[in-house]
Protein backbone atom coordinates (compact mmCIF):
# COMPACT_ATOMS: atom_id res chain seq x y z
CA UNK A 1 0.00 0.00 0.00
CA UNK A 2 3.07 2.41 0.86
CA UNK A 3 4.16 1.66 -2.46
CA UNK A 4 1.03 2.19 -3.99
CA UNK A 5 0.54 5.83 -2.54
CA UNK A 6 4.09 6.86 -3.34
CA UNK A 7 3.83 5.73 -6.63
CA UNK A 8 0.66 7.64 -7.13
CA UNK A 9 2.19 11.23 -5.58
CA UNK A 10 5.14 10.51 -8.36
CA UNK A 11 2.50 10.38 -11.14
CA UNK A 12 0.65 13.36 -10.09
CA UNK A 13 3.77 15.63 -9.47
CA UNK A 14 4.25 14.44 -13.32
CA UNK A 15 0.82 14.79 -14.61
CA UNK A 16 0.34 18.59 -12.87
CA UNK A 17 3.74 19.38 -14.15
CA UNK A 18 6.08 19.36 -11.33
CA UNK A 19 6.15 21.25 -7.86
CA UNK A 20 4.59 24.56 -7.60
CA UNK A 21 7.23 27.74 -7.88
CA UNK A 22 7.80 28.67 -4.38
CA UNK A 23 7.60 32.02 -3.75
CA UNK A 24 9.56 34.66 -3.77
CA UNK A 25 8.89 36.18 -0.42
CA UNK A 26 10.94 34.89 2.74
CA UNK A 27 9.85 35.24 6.28
CA UNK A 28 12.45 37.34 8.35
CA UNK A 29 13.24 36.23 11.75
CA UNK A 30 10.83 38.85 12.99
CA UNK A 31 8.27 37.50 11.25
CA UNK A 32 7.97 39.89 8.47
CA UNK A 33 7.55 38.71 4.85
CA UNK A 34 10.67 40.17 2.89
CA UNK A 35 10.76 40.05 -1.00
CA UNK A 36 14.32 37.85 -2.30
CA UNK A 37 14.18 39.42 -5.54
CA UNK A 38 17.72 39.15 -6.80
CA UNK A 39 19.95 40.57 -6.52
CA UNK A 40 19.68 42.62 -4.04
CA UNK A 41 21.17 46.91 -4.18
CA UNK A 42 23.11 46.72 -1.46
CA UNK A 43 23.32 51.02 -1.49
CA UNK A 44 18.87 50.82 -0.99
CA UNK A 45 18.07 47.99 0.49
CA UNK A 46 16.73 47.64 4.08
CA UNK A 47 18.10 45.40 6.70
CA UNK A 48 15.32 43.19 6.45
CA UNK A 49 16.50 42.17 2.29
CA UNK A 50 20.02 41.72 3.59
CA UNK A 51 19.07 39.58 6.44
CA UNK A 52 17.63 36.86 3.89
CA UNK A 53 20.92 37.08 1.89
CA UNK A 54 22.93 33.72 3.02
CA UNK A 55 25.85 34.43 5.65
CA UNK A 56 24.08 38.01 6.75
CA UNK A 57 22.66 37.54 9.86
CA UNK A 58 20.23 40.49 11.48
CA UNK A 59 23.76 42.20 13.08
CA UNK A 60 25.62 41.90 9.80
CA UNK A 61 22.76 43.34 8.21
CA UNK A 62 21.89 46.61 10.39
CA UNK A 63 25.68 46.93 9.87
CA UNK A 64 25.57 47.17 6.29
CA UNK A 65 22.64 49.54 6.31
CA UNK A 66 25.33 51.58 9.08
CA UNK A 67 28.14 51.30 6.80
CA UNK A 68 26.35 52.93 3.80
CA UNK A 69 24.85 56.19 6.28
CA UNK A 70 28.01 56.66 7.51
CA UNK A 71 30.32 56.43 4.34
CA UNK A 72 28.10 56.72 1.13
CA UNK A 73 27.18 54.04 -0.86
CA UNK A 74 29.32 51.09 -1.99
CA UNK A 75 31.10 51.49 -5.13
CA UNK A 76 32.07 48.08 -6.09
CA UNK A 77 30.42 44.74 -4.14
CA UNK A 78 33.78 44.33 -3.04
CA UNK A 79 33.28 47.07 -0.37
CA UNK A 80 31.21 44.81 1.38
CA UNK A 81 34.50 43.60 2.76
CA UNK A 82 35.28 47.04 4.98
CA UNK A 83 32.01 45.98 7.09
CA UNK A 84 32.99 44.14 10.25
CA UNK A 85 31.46 40.67 9.64
CA UNK A 86 32.00 40.37 6.08
CA UNK A 87 34.71 38.42 4.71
CA UNK A 88 36.19 37.18 1.67
CA UNK A 89 34.48 33.78 1.40
CA UNK A 90 30.79 35.14 2.82
CA UNK A 91 31.87 37.99 -0.19
CA UNK A 92 31.92 35.09 -2.34
CA UNK A 93 28.84 33.02 -1.43
CA UNK A 94 26.84 36.33 -2.03
CA UNK A 95 28.90 38.06 -5.05
CA UNK A 96 26.17 36.83 -7.55
CA UNK A 97 23.68 37.68 -5.63
CA UNK A 98 23.99 41.38 -4.90
CA UNK A 99 24.60 44.38 -7.13
CA UNK A 100 25.46 47.95 -6.59
CA UNK A 101 23.54 49.41 -9.42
Amino acid sequence: MKQFVIALFITAIFVCGGFPPVSPAVAASDGASVSASMPVNINTAAAAQLYVLPGVGKAIAERIVAYRSEHGPFHSVDDLTNVKGIGKKTLEKLRKMITVE
